[in-house]
């Protein structure tokens, strides 16, 4: 699909010619990964953070927030829990904790694949490279680092940079390609600034850098940050933050990247309670990752307010997403559900290693 395309698509409100955008990503997601919805339990291990990003509740500058990190012994139940619900992957997510030492998330790593058969996917910032090394060999699976948008200047302006160091994710992800993972990345939708042209080229993006997961969430800022009088573009350049808009996205990113794995986000969820999650998968999404934080914890996670299904206990949450997604005809997946990208890219690999 040409940009020009993109471009019509991310503009248009015609329901009628929205319709066939739907049907096409759904029919591209049928045929390249199936009717199965994956289910990924969600850790949120640590809300210390040592950035400083425009948007986020637990932001380094948000100083009343009261901060906890998750013990070993607490991270591991939740994996726990996570196996007697059925998901096949845990994913331990973080704000950019220096107390999350490379040591430290090796073992914890170690203990979960030596307790359980779950992939681990990892979301705990910009890290150095001897730590993703190091978490990669003690047997993560996958890390997740949305680039947030492909406008450097706009990047800038929501993650200020840390010592002096401005943060360099695209750089990230190509590390954690080097390195064996199966790689996320992603985008907010409606972010102040963010116009058609900057998302057009954002999911061009996507097509190029081959990623393996992609997460496409509407900008949901924390009212304490800064981000609530961030400039907005011209009316007729600014992208909306709404339901339509990122759908939009995970639509176009479903026909850019037939094989990768798609959530429909916790934030499209919370903006439309009732039928977010479902829009998302009917557009384009192959995946819904439930919350397994402990409710002590998860109310201080508060990367924006509100998030849908907060109070609500982990075997709630996955009876109501069962019920949401077999009222869809589709079928909650067993086992790991690796990317489909990521697995062709392995059969390649050991296909050239034959060779050679």
């Amino acid at each position: 699909m040409q940009q020009t395309q993109r471009l019509t698509w991310l503009r248009t409100s015609d329901p009628r010619r929205l319709a066939s955008l739907w049907w096409q990503a759904d029919s591209v997601r049928r045929e390249a990964v199936g009717d199965e919805v994956f289910l990924r339990g969600l850790v949120e291990v640590s809300n210390i953070c040592r950035r400083r990003c425009a948007y986020c509740g637990i932001s380094a500058e948000h100083k009343g927030l009261e901060r906890y990190r998750m013990s070993t012994e607490e991270v591991l139940a939740c994996a726990h829990t996570a196996v007697r619900l059925g998901y096949g992957t845990v994913v331990l997510q973080a704000g950019e904790d220096p107390g999350l030492t490379k040591t430290r998330v090796s073992d914890l790593i170690r203990q979960i694949k030596e307790q359980t058969d779950l992939a681990v996917t990892l979301s705990l910032g910009e890290r150095e490279e001897d730590e993703l090394a190091a978490w990669r060999a003690a047997g993560a699976d996958r890390y997740l680092a949305r680039f947030e948008t492909s406008n450097r200047e706009l990047f800038d302006r929501i993650h200020p940079p840390l010592n002096g160091q401005p943060a360099d994710r695209i750089r990230l992800l190509r590390t954690l390609r080097v390195l064996g993972y199966e790689v996320g990345s992603g985008v907010m939708v409606g972010i102040p600034g963010q116009t058609y042209d900057d998302l057009a080229r954002d999911i061009e993006w996507f097509a190029e850098s081959e990623l393996d997961m992609i997460g496409v969430g509407p900008f949901v800022p924390h009212p304490v940050t800064p981000a609530v009088k961030l400039p907005a573009a011209a009316p007729e350049q600014q992208v909306p933050n709404s339901v339509e808009m990122t759908c939009k996205v995970v639509a176009l990113a479903r026909l850019a990247c037939p094989k990768t794995n798609i959530p429909s986000t916790t934030a499209l969820g919370t903006l439309d309670r009732e039928n977010g999650t479902e829009l998302g998968l009917q557009r384009g999404a192959n995946i819904v990752m439930p919350n397994l934080t402990p409710h002590g914890y998860r109310f201080l996670y508060e990367i924006y307010p509100g998030k849908a299904n907060s109070q609500d206990s982990p075997a709630d949450v996955r009876e109501e997403l069962a019920r949401r997604i077999h009222g869809l005809g589709r079928t909650i997946g067993a086992g790991r559900g690796d990317s489909p990208h990521y697995r062709a890219g392995l059969a390649a690999a050991a296909v050239c290693g034959e060779a050679e």
